[in-house]
């Protein structure tokens, strides 16, 4: 987007008329609703964000935030009402120092804006006001002030009425807009720097990163001492087992070669009664009838062993879906990684978007490998159809999401609305690349790879699955599989969030921490999957459809 504020390169500019722009009513409740809103603008030179410049507590330190704010609110001294005034001028003070190599060209290391209100009377023929640094009057947005506007107010009532005075119906607004250019030269700043200024004043959230990570620690050596338990447990149940069998085998066998030794049989007496092949006829019988009378105490978990193994009723569902989840797993990963190296920085604009949609493209075949994988060893046979679905379902979905929500940032007429050519190139891709790449992979999953070995057959009929208590029911085994892992990752989720939702002024550059905690959230998964699976077990869920799917995709 081309922008009408003329700038030169060391060419400084005190005071230059803009333009001027009238507003009607509807007008004039907008810019009021963006003031008390405290949106900001952000502007952008030599890929730069406009900053406002503020200085630390200790005054030790100089920091950058991202955008400046559109206007500000006072309250009215006389009567208490809210004020909403605009800035219609900007100082833009760029910084420049020497180019890497001292070869006599400069680069731009600082962009910083500082906005102020001007009132719109008392102006020379060019618009602009007389003094720019003696400002005592800033510009109101307001039509008109009317009667209502001089009542007195009740100092001893907490009321303050917050509508504005809009004045008459065909009332308009005119507001000028000026500017000043300033090139400053600034020695402490480099070319491969010129960002630092933007995070300095996040460096004191470091401790708080850290406690995240040791949050996440906590949590996962309770998780892996769980699971210890239960592997323990499960190991040393078994080992008692084959052992007390074994003990008894071995005490069957030789109290039958002790009786054999203190009554030998002749061979006459053998043969009379039937011969060799007769007696061990009958000692295989003896030897049935003692096996059986081994107890067995199989419980839990034991009893199902022959039915964990059916394929669930909506595997044709689930597939697809367990391999949407790894394509956006994969597409994390090379993020985070990406992150980690430099290679994607906030100084690379619109990069982890862009990155972001060519790994979730390129990651369709590992979706459509370990759908068909899957999809196989439910019993599937018409991979092809699984395929599409794979590469349908999910990202359907999220193009929808993505096409619905920008019919509301085209109907509000925003600057951050997609294209139309930009959504038509997203099913572009989608069509003519993803789909591709999901059916190589299913094929290669389905007749290459085929499905995953199972050390158990189920059983020919299904078990049945006993009462359940309220707490160990579908919904509420999801709820608690959901938040271990939450609470993982809360700590670094709330950085992040604020910083793409909440706080626009700065960046998210911490990948190291989110590397690390991503870390232990892919671990802290498989332990909760783990002991989820366990739990469901040992309360005789045997039915894969029975279980939350939340578990069975951790």
């Amino acid at each position: 987007m081309v922008s009408d504020y003329e700038l030169e390169m060391g060419k400084d500019d005190e005071a230059h008329y803009l333009c001027s722009q009238k507003v009607d009513r509807a007008g004039l409740k907008k810019a009021v609703e963006v003031v008390k809103n405290g949106y900001v603008a952000e502007w952008i030179v030599d890929n730069l964000p406009g900053a406002t410049s503020f200085v630390t507590v200790d005054k030790s330190r100089k920091y950058y935030a991202s955008g400046f704010k559109m206007g500000y609110e006072d309250s009215s001294p006389s009567t208490g009402r809210p004020r909403y005034f605009i800035n219609n001028h900007v100082t833009i003070v760029i910084r420049y120092n020497g180019a890497p190599g001292n070869d006599g060209q400069k680069v731009i290391v600082g962009f910083e804006v500082y906005a102020k209100s001007i009132e719109a009377s008392n102006r020379d023929t060019d618009g602009l006001p007389p003094d720019l640094h003696d400002v005592r009057n800033g510009m109101e947005l307001t039509m008109s002030h009317g009667s209502n506007s001089s009542l007195p107010r009740d100092l001893n009532s907490s009321y303050q009425p917050e509508e504005f005075d809009e004045g008459d119906e065909d009332a308009t607004l005119t507001i000028p807009y000026t500017y000043s250019v300033y090139f400053r030269k600034d020695e402490t700043l480099q070319w491969n720097n010129r960002w630092d200024l933007y995070f300095i004043n996040q460096e004191e959230s470091s401790k708080i990163h850290w406690l995240a990570i040791v949050n996440s620690l906590v949590i996962f050596a309770a998780l892996s001492a769980v699971v210890a338990v239960i592997l323990a447990r499960t190991v040393r149940g078994d080992i008692k087992g084959y052992v007390d069998a074994g003990m008894e085998e071995g005490k069957l066998r030789i109290g039958k070669r002790g009786k054999g030794f203190r009554s030998p049989k002749s061979p006459r007496k053998s043969f009379e009664k039937g011969g060799l092949l007769d007696q061990g006829d009958n000692d295989a019988v003896d030897d049935g009838s003692s096996d059986d009378e081994i107890p067995e105490d199989t419980t839990g978990w034991k009893l199902v062993h022959g039915d964990v193994f059916r394929a669930p009723a909506f595997g044709q569902l689930l597939a697809p879906l367990i391999g949407s989840g790894m394509q956006l797993v994969v597409m994390a990963i090379g993020l985070v990684a990406l992150s980690c190296f430099g290679i994607l920085n906030p100084s690379f604009r619109g990069g982890f978007v862009s990155v972001g949609i060519a790994l979730f493209i390129l990651a369709g075949a590992f979706s459509g490998y370990f759908s068909a994988r899957i999809y196989k060893t439910f019993n599937g046979s018409l991979w092809k159809h699984n395929a599409v679905v794979t590469a349908t379902l999910v990202p359907g979905l999220l193009f929808s999401t993505i096409f619905i929500l920008n019919l509301f940032v085209w109907a509000n007429a925003s600057s951050t609305a997609i294209p139309l050519g930009t959504l038509i190139a997203l099913v572009c891709l989608w069509l003519l690349i993803q789909l591709p790449l999901v059916y190589v992979g299913s094929w290669y999953g389905f007749n290459r790879a085929g499905a995953y070995s199972q050390p158990i057959k189920a059983n020919a009929v299904s078990r049945q699955i006993p009462y359940q208590p309220w707490y160990a029911r579908s919904l509420q085994a999801a709820l608690v599989a959901g938040l271990i892992p939450f609470a993982v990752i809360f700590i670094e989720l709330l950085f992040l969030f604020r910083s793409l939702w909440q706080d626009k002024s700065g960046y998210y550059y911490v990948f190291g921490f989110l590397a690390v905690v991503s870390t232990i959230l892919i671990l802290a998964v498989m332990e909760t999957t783990i002991i989820g699976i366990y739990i469901q077990l040992c309360s005789e869920v045997c039915h894969t459809s029975k279980v939350p799917f939340p578990v069975l995709t951790y």
